[in-house]
């Protein structure tokens, strides 16, 4: 799936040798205990030299963590802003809908959303917001076919 983002959001598809280097770095990062910590000193180095040593908060690194895990699964990511706001074309991208059924959503005020000029812009953590009720919502009702059919001995 290719979203169009602004010029400062970059999805880093991971080549093979990336998704190597990106299991061998998530698995040394994991086996550290980051929930017990609120920062964490990293030293960075430049061609075997030490060249900086800094402190990064203990969250952006378990995020860096997720990150990592993606890429070594060859997946391509994305790293969003929650306040960012997407075009009714990247919300259908998400939501692997038509961008009319998006629009048709917003029209109901299922998803809320802005006008800039005569387009709309959806905010991710709203459109993030309303897929997480949709599937809660989607698998009550599975969950409910599926009792139904056990019920009444369908076999599966």
């Amino acid at each position: 799936m290719s979203i169009l983002l602004p010029k400062n959001f970059e999805t880093v598809a991971p080549s093979e040798a990336d998704a190597v280097l990106a299991r061998e770095c998530s698995r040394l990062l994991a086996s550290h205990k980051l929930e017990l910590h609120s920062s964490i000193r990293l030293q960075l180095f430049d061609d075997g030299e030490p060249a900086e040593t800094m402190t990064v908060p203990a969250s952006a690194l378990r995020l860096f963590v997720h990150l990592l895990t993606e890429m070594s699964q060859g997946n391509a990511v994305t790293l969003i802003p929650t306040h960012a706001e997407l075009t009714t074309q990247q919300a259908a991208d998400l939501l692997n809908v038509s961008r009319p059924y998006v629009v048709k959503l917003l029209d109901e005020g299922k998803i809320p959303s802005r006008t800039v000029g005569k387009y709309r812009r959806v905010r991710f953590d709203d459109l993030m917001d309303y897929k997480r009720k949709d599937d809660e919502a989607r698998a009550k009702v599975l969950n409910q076919l599926s009792a139904d059919a056990q019920e009444l001995g369908m076999g599966y």
